[in-house]
This record gives C-alpha cells, sequence and structure tokens, in this order.
C-alpha cells in the first residue's frame, strides 16, 4: 500500500508542478523581454514562444488574474513585483539545473534545452544536492542557497 501511495504522490505533485510550469515560463519570458528597448508586448511573447497572439492574451489575463503581471490592451506587459520574485525563483531553479547537466558533460546546447523541462519537475531537495554538487566541483563558486518556494 505505501507503495501506491507514493505512485499517486508522485502523480499529483507532477500535475501540480504541470499547472505553474506555464506561468513561470512567461514571467521568465517577460523579465527577459522587459530589459529589451520598447518592453515586452504581446506579439513578442507569440514570437518567442511561437504560438497565437490568442494564446498570449489569455495567459496574460491569466498572469493578471494571478497577480503575476499588468498589461493595458496594446500596451506592454510588466511583471509585478509578485511575478518578479516568481521569474528569479524560476532563473534560479533554471541555472542551477543547467550548471549541473554542464558539470556530468552535457553540452552547452543540450543542457539548456533540457534545463528548461527539468527546472519545474525536480523536488526542492534534489535541486539543492544538484547546487551543492556544482560547488563541490567549484568550491570558489560562491555559496547558494535557493530561494524559499513560492
Amino acid at each position: 500500500m505505501t507503495d501506491q501511495r507514493q505512485i499517486i504522490s508522485s502523480h499529483l505533485r507532477t500535475r501540480r508542478d504541470h499547472a505553474t510550469e506555464l506561468t513561470q515560463d512567461y514571467v521568465e519570458a517577460i523579465a527577459e523581454l522587459e530589459r529589451q528597448p520598447g518592453g515586452c508586448r504581446v506579439r513578442d511573447l507569440a514570437r518567442f514562444f511561437e504560438v497565437s497572439h490568442v494564446t498570449v492574451n489569455r495567459t496574460v489575463a491569466r498572469l493578471k488574474r494571478d497577480g503575476f503581471a499588468d498589461a493595458e490592451p496594446y500596451g506592454p506587459v510588466r511583471l509585478t513585483e509578485q511575478g518578479r520574485a516568481l521569474a528569479e525563483f524560476a532563473r534560479s531553479r533554471h541555472e542551477v539545473v543547467f550548471r549541473f547537466l554542464l558539470a556530468l558533460g552535457a553540452s552547452p546546447e543540450t543542457a539548456a534545452a533540457d534545463s528548461e523541462g527539468i527546472e519545474h519537475h525536480v523536488s526542492e531537495e534534489t535541486l539543492q544536492l544538484m547546487a551543492d554538487f556544482c560547488r563541490q566541483l567549484n568550491p570558489r563558486t560562491e555559496p547558494q542557497q535557493l530561494p524559499d518556494d513560492h
């Protein structure tokens, strides 16, 4: 029975992770695009994710509803303080996984592609182990404490 509970728990965690994956991807992209001249617009996100404007508009509406972004029709999309915090949290996770994959010998291209998916599904415990492993390989790296989960 314990194995059954572990399987169910694992499935529930994966479902929860999928629910936040899109939000994290969007806030990361908005944070990056906000730094570009002209800021972040719906058309920029549509190009970035290779999706339609309608898809982006729906997602941005959810981000607004959940307090992660502000946007006016035909205006730039901006992260709220909560959105910026989530973007930093996601970027930090991505960076740990990316560095870990590089340490294992993955090419930068492979590490970049793989870390994009892994970052959303790895537990805090495993992520901390990855960060510790990288620090052991390169002790000059500043100690990295992962941000609190959001």
